[in-house]
């Protein structure tokens, strides 16, 4: 039998926005989408992702709390920025870098992709979760990036990019 994951107070999902540094809209290009897409794969080995959508200066994501608030957005944030900046640094896109670059920090961090504030929300009832299931997926449409949300590529709707995900909701929520 397989274990389901339930929403619950003591084991709630997490509904999670990320902005870029100054709202820098540095997914405009499918390449850089492309890369954020691959380290969110790479993350979700340690924590449950329901769902995620990358828009052009932001990211939501629906996770499960596997430890702590901190621990997932540390994993996600490091692993993303890692990425995305090895990227710009290895493709030579310097200008892209400079919009990134600060004050080097301690461990010679000499850029930041994403804004430091924590934009967590924690989810305790399967009503919540579907409301922000379906904000996640219809956040292209309401941009007007796309007509339904099953043509915009970038999230785990669009594209049959992850479909065994939205396929097995109901396995591991009882909705």
């Amino acid at each position: 039998m397989s274990h389901r994951y339930l929403i619950s107070q003591d084991s709630p999902a997490l509904y999670i926005t990320v902005v870029t540094k100054d709202r820098i809209p540095v997914f405009r290009k499918d390449y850089l989408k492309e890369v954020l897409c691959k380290a969110i794969d790479e993350a979700r080995k340690r924590f449950l992702l329901f769902a995620y959508v990358v828009m052009m200066d932001h990211l939501h994501l629906l996770t499960s709390k596997p430890s702590t608030t901190s621990e997932v957005l540390r994993v996600l944030k490091s692993l993303t920025a890692r990425r995305v900046i090895d990227y710009l640094t290895e493709n030579n896109h310097l200008s892209s870098l400079a919009k990134l670059k600060h004050r080097e920090r301690d461990r010679n961090y000499k850029y930041s992709l994403w804004q430091t504030e924590k934009n967590v929300l924690p989810v305790f009832s399967e009503a919540m979760f579907m409301k922000k299931l379906n904000y996640i997926h219809q956040n292209p449409v309401r941009a007007n990036l796309v007509k339904t949300a099953t043509e915009y590529r970038w999230s785990s709707l669009g594209y049959g990019r992850d479909v065994r995900l939205t396929k097995s909701l109901c396995r591991w929520i009882r909705i």
